[in-house]
């Protein structure tokens, strides 16, 4: 098997994983109980989506 002829930089194996890391996932305020939800979905805590009520929410 042949050998890589010079040992790879602290920097350019840096550059090869910058894509690699965890991503904070993007949340809003749900409008009516004030709750992070994440965006385009019905709020889990109070069943709200767009300030319409959609579903039953778990605590009712």
């Amino acid at each position: 098997m042949p050998v890589p002829f010079r040992r790879t930089s602290k920097t350019r194996k840096a550059k090869r994983r910058t894509h690699q890391r965890a991503e904070v996932p993007t949340t809003i305020m749900c409008q009516n109980c004030g709750k992070n939800i994440k965006p385009h979905t019905v709020c889990k805590s109070c069943g709200h989506y767009k300030g319409k009520q959609v579903i039953k929410a778990k605590d009712e």
